[in-house]
């Protein structure tokens, strides 16, 4: 099994007709993703790989059984993008785009929320099922099909630990970029109880940064609710105070959100942390023996 999507995930592609749209499509196609078609206001009628273009995504869904949308329209546009996603019966909707305004995404939220869509982003990578599916950008060829959920605020960071993994042969079951702004879809709390029901996951990797207490409120969650076991791996323990590393959510706002805090929360509620990528490894396979 797997979490929030699976090989028979039906996918449109909001922006289709531009580059990262197009160039990312035709990765997904190549991993075995099954897209549809895509979305581009203006531009209906048109193929790209073949695949039909429509004018909205209430169309694209109506003539194509769709139920996941990968957005990879430019921020000025994408507030109309996924807002037009909410007004069709999707389960899924996977928000790439970096550079949203946070009042634009809070306005999503609650148009997707409303509707009973979940949303996975903005400014993340999206997800991947090993050797059955991908949305997003996920490098394929560092996963492999395994037992090891990885949920992550960082795309880069995922890379290396999932190529870690890989090569100490653990294979994943779902990769999740949750996504490095300060309102996103879906949160750590939100993606813990999925993996925790997943009767193919033996345990999970929760990669988190500075800024804010997200992956505070996932230890506690964890202590309180999980028996799958979980570790960590905290990016941020050099980070100077009062300046923003990278992603728009990762800024130390006081003590609280530094590396060194969370790690010290998280590893009493129970997550033991990685200091070091490789050091991710052995503490997955200790809870694993």
């Amino acid at each position: 099994m797997s979490i929030l999507i699976d090989s028979a995930a039906t996918i449109i592609v909001q922006g289709i007709t531009g580059r990262d749209g197009a160039f990312h499509t035709r990765q997904m196609l190549d991993y075995g993703a099954r897209i549809a078609g895509g979305v581009t206001p203006g531009k209906g009628g048109q193929t790209v790989h073949g695949l039909p273009v429509f004018n909205s995504v209430p169309e694209a869904v109506s003539e194509t059984g769709a139920d996941v949308s990968v957005v990879y329209v430019p921020a000025k546009f994408a507030k109309d993008a996924i807002l037009d996603a909410a007004k069709a019966p999707l389960k899924l909707v996977v928000v790439i785009t970096e550079g949203i305004p946070t009042l634009d995404v809070l306005a999503c939220y609650e148009a997707l929320s409303t509707s009973g869509v979940r949303l996975i982003g903005p400014n993340c990578p999206g997800l991947i099922v090993p050797g059955q599916t991908k949305v997003g950008i996920m490098p394929a060829n560092i996963h492999t099909p395994g037992r090891i959920g990885v949920v992550s605020r960082s795309g880069t960071l995922t890379y290396e630990i999932v190529n870690a993994l890989t090569l100490a042969g653990l294979g994943q079951s779902t990769c999740i970029g949750v996504g490095g702004d300060p309102i996103i879809g879906s949160t750590f709390r939100d993606i813990l109880p999925l993996f925790d029901e997943d009767p193919d996951t033996d345990a999970v990797v929760l990669v988190g940064e500075i800024g804010g207490q997200d992956e505070v409120e996932a230890a506690t969650y964890y202590q309180q609710h999980m028996k799958t076991p979980v570790v960590g791996f905290m990016a941020g323990l050099t980070a100077p105070p009062g300046r923003r590393m990278g992603h728009a959510g990762a800024i130390v706002g006081g003590d609280g959100d530094t590396a060194s805090s969370k790690i010290e929360k998280m590893e009493a509620r129970g997550i033991p942390v990685a200091r070091i990528i490789s050091g991710v490894v052995d503490l997955v396979k200790q809870q694993l023996s």
